[in-house]
């Protein structure tokens, strides 16, 4: 695991997650009861909704970056695999929260996943920046 899964990952996550972005316009402005869902708009599973449409593209994105950071630096990089595959594991934080809504499950995936995607972008930031000490040094 180098990168090339994140890219991918990422983009099929975000594929489903603005899908998903569809069937909150419908229960928005289509769907019948729309008037109760729009009133709810920052309470409930009106709320936990579009926080899992935010953080699944957001994190889809970021395992889109973060893979593509990893195929271009991954001789440059340590721990390649280990970053890349908590920033996939981190995918379970808008899932986890799409659980909570639907199916009634704890938080335990939201926890998860927020805490290894949390994770996997510290230890990416920190390779770079002992990557760039590494590239100092041989000057």
């Amino acid at each position: 695991m180098n990168g090339k899964n994140n890219i991918a990952i990422g983009f099929l996550t975000m594929g489903l997650f603005m899908a998903y972005g569809f069937l909150l316009i419908y229960l928005r402005d289509f769907a019948p009861g729309k008037d109760e869902w729009v009133n709810s708009y920052s309470l409930g599973k009106h709320f936990e909704s579009r926080l899992a449409h935010v953080h699944g593209n957001l994190f889809a994105f970021l395992n889109i970056l973060i893979g593509y950071l990893l195929l271009h630096f991954r001789g440059k990089l340590q721990n390649v695999k280990a970053i890349s595959w908590l920033a996939l594991i981190g995918l379970l934080m808008p899932i986890g929260i799409l659980t909570e809504v639907y199916f009634g499950l704890p938080p335990a995936l939201v926890l998860i996943g927020a805490i290894t995607m949390t994770t996997s972008v510290i230890w990416l930031g920190v390779a770079f920046l002992k990557m760039r000490t590494i590239i100092e040094e041989k000057k």
